[in-house]
């Protein structure tokens, strides 16, 4: 029982919830778009979707950091 750790699990089976920052590009781009999927109010000049697509695609490296930074806090990496 030398790859086990002391709560009797495998050592890869920890609870990892900084990992549940990588759901938010999905949320972003998949759950809500039927919700945004409109043209008429515009912000910055862009129709509502493509403001809400470029805001989607500036918020999925940030999930991705912000999950690193989760697994490199615990000692993961």
């Amino acid at each position: 029982m030398r790859n086990e750790s002391r709560a009797g699990r495998p050592p890869g089976s920890r609870k990892r919830p900084a990992l549940l920052w990588l759901l938010l590009p999905y949320v972003l781009f998949l759950a809500v778009l039927p919700l945004v999927n409109r043209v008429t109010p515009t912000m910055l000049g862009l129709p509502f979707l493509f403001f809400w697509m470029l805001v989607a695609t500036l918020a999925t490296p940030l999930s991705v950091w912000l999950a690193r930074r989760g697994d490199i806090k615990r000692g993961r990496v």
